[in-house]
């Protein structure tokens, strides 16, 4: 062959020749694994050009893995986030203690590592959500600290349909006190110290609001406890009544807790919505359900867990050993 007359030809390769896909296990679809099939494949690029086919993915299995793309930091897994979803959402109106890390990247739930999370979806106790949520793990436990994850869908499907029927007529009322000392201070929830910026928050998103002595707050809002999923329409169990509840405390936490308050001054709890209790029996029924659809895996550093967070809930378990698990929400949404 004549060097001089060879003329170069670029060889244009798929950009879904560029993955494989598999399920962690052959029996269980949640969740679904998507990773390089050749070696340097960059994935914020690739994500930000098969965006289309990543949705079709997450609509149908509700739970994406991307494993073993080499993602070393939490400016990757924002631009990542970024490029599949658009401009990540503020953790607003919070329910748990969490640490900013940049920008809108967030670190996990900072509760201590011997204390379990109940599987749950992202703000279910609010008519506002993200609808997709993803996590980036920077350092594996030593042991323990899954995420665990659970259909929505089938959750929904598997409870008593009087129970369900009961709840999607009432709804649910959850009431939250703040500035006891014992969850997080209104100041925190809302991201301000200004009351008329709380005040005006309330009001825009139909949370009833009332100042109590000593600088206190305290709100109640009656949201669903089922939705229907606007791309799909299936209908999902969407609500944190169990998280909630009295009943959800340890019991010596929640005697102490009887004993000094009244129900109603408790840090949070939650009724129907009409405002009469919840049994704990049915609290517990479901409790139950989510465990018997719990799936598990480990987590591997530079994974990155993406879920529809209507489709898919969450939770953590205990852990030993340094954990950095990271956070990030897009596409907020609101139940009209």
């Amino acid at each position: 062959m004549n060097l001089k007359t060879f003329t170069r030809k670029s060889i244009k390769v798929s950009s879904k020749n560029l993955v494989v896909t598999k399920f962690l296990e052959s029996e269980q679809q949640l969740p679904f694994v998507i990773q390089p099939a050749v070696d340097g494949v960059n994935l914020v690029s690739w994500a930000s050009t098969n965006r289309d086919w990543i949705e079709q993915q997450l609509i149908q299995y509700g739970a994406l893995l991307f494993r073993n793309f080499q993602v070393n930091s939490h400016s990757e897994f924002a631009n990542f986030m970024q490029g599949i979803a658009g401009e990540l959402i503020e953790y607003s109106y919070r329910s748990t203690p969490r640490t900013q890390v940049d920008g809108k990247i967030y670190t996990s739930t900072e509760y201590p590592p011997d204390q379990s999370i109940p599987l749950h979806n992202e703000m279910a106790y609010s008519l506002n959500w993200p609808m997709k949520i993803a996590f980036f793990c920077v350092k594996a436990a030593e042991q323990g600290g899954e995420t665990p994850i659970a259909d929505s869908r089938k959750v929904f499907q598997r409870i008593n349909p009087k129970i369900k029927e009961r709840f999607i007529q009432k709804k649910i009322m959850y009431i939250r006190n703040y500035g006891q000392g014992i969850d997080l201070p209104w100041e925190t929830v809302f991201q301000t110290n200004d009351k008329a910026e709380v005040e005006a928050y309330c009001q825009s998103t139909d949370i009833d609001f009332a100042w109590l002595d000593g600088n206190k707050l305290r709100t109640s809002q009656v949201c669903q406890a089922v939705a229907t999923h606007p791309q799909t329409g299936d209908l999902v169990w969407f609500n944190q009544a169990h998280l909630f509840h009295v009943s959800s405390l340890k019991d010596e936490v929640r005697q102490s807790l009887l004993a000094v308050l009244n129900p109603e001054e408790l840090p949070r709890n939650s009724y129907y919505g009409d405002g009469s209790e919840i049994e704990a029996f049915v609290l517990a029924e479901i409790q139950k359900i989510y465990e018997q659809e719990t799936v598990i895996f480990s987590w591997q550093a530079g994974d990155i867990l993406l879920l529809d967070n209507m489709l898919v809930a969450h939770g953590r378990k205990p852990f030993t050993g340094a954990r950095k698990v990271l956070v990030g929400m897009a596409q907020p949404y609101t139940n009209q």
